[in-house]
């Protein structure tokens, strides 16, 4: 599997360092590479690349700009690379796959491309099964029924019970059932108890995997919340609302996850 890639600085020196340090890597093909936001942006709708490689702090149109830039378009992967740290939650807020400080450690940057990787696979083989669900639709709807009815509930034994953290250099044995809610910032998730809150480096989507959901429902984009911490609702504007969790913390739920809700109106 190749990755088609683009490298985006507005330093000639930082892309032409990306380029050595990439070059160990045999699935990276760079395809092209973009001294300023605008014309990434050109790139990217026309090369259509899988990963781009994005600095945050260039003139004109910055990081964030070319991500707002395509997203008239199937998105690619970004992993933003800047001398700036400060600006990890708002790279995390646009989706960003990963984010490397500059100069970046190669050890750092293996462990991005392994999860550029996994994602890409992930997304691959779910777009070969829908390819294949829609033939099968076609050329062989009672087989598709078949297949469809043959599908069995997920047994509740085999979601998680303890989840293991490493944060701040120490691992912690969370019991799922003492969590409140988990917000999504990129690759990471910060998981809330009633007395702690770390940060956990995996996918929401991987991460719900994990999660019981008879207990565990997404009530917004980036929030997944345990629905036996939910003590009153709280209706809003626009047909949103709000969870008032047990530690007095309140949870927006978005108008597409307000089906959530009606499991504690009766």
């Amino acid at each position: 599997m190749t990755i088609k890639t683009i490298l985006v600085d507005d330093e000639k020196l930082a892309i032409q360092g990306l380029q050595i340090r990439l070059e160990k890597f045999d699935d990276i093909e760079i395809v092209d590479t973009c001294r300023n936001g605008r014309e990434a942006i050109r790139k990217i709708k026309t090369l259509k690349p899988d990963l781009v490689f994005l600095d945050i702090q260039m003139p004109g149109f910055d990081g964030f700009s070319v991500v707002r830039g395509i997203m008239e378009i199937e998105p690619p992967l970004f992993i933003f690379v800047t001398a700036y740290s400060e600006h990890a939650v708002r790279a995390f807020e646009a989706e960003a796959i990963d984010y490397l400080v500059k100069p970046v450690e190669e050890d750092r940057l293996a462990d991005a491309i392994d999860r550029v990787r996994k994602r890409l696979s992930e997304k691959r083989g779910a777009d070969e099964i829908e390819k294949l669900k829609s033939v099968l639709s076609e050329v062989a709807p009672d087989a598709m029924a078949n297949m469809d009815d043959s599908e069995e509930p997920a047994s509740a034994d085999r979601y998680e019970k303890l989840i293991n953290v490493k944060d701040r250099g120490q691992i912690f044995r969370v019991d799922v059932d003492s969590i409140e809610r988990i917000d999504a910032a990129g690759d990471y998730m910060c998981i809330y108890t009633a007395d702690n809150s770390l940060i956990l480096r995996e996918t929401m989507k991987d991460l719900e995997k994990r999660l019981d959901p008879r207990h565990f429902q997404r009530v917004h984009r980036s929030t997944i919340v345990n629905l036996s911490q939910v003590r009153e609702v709280k209706p809003h504007t626009n047909g949103e609302c709000f969870l008032v969790l047990g530690s007095g913390a309140q949870v927006k739920v978005s108008r597409s996850y307000r089906d959530v809700v009606a499991r504690f109106v009766h």
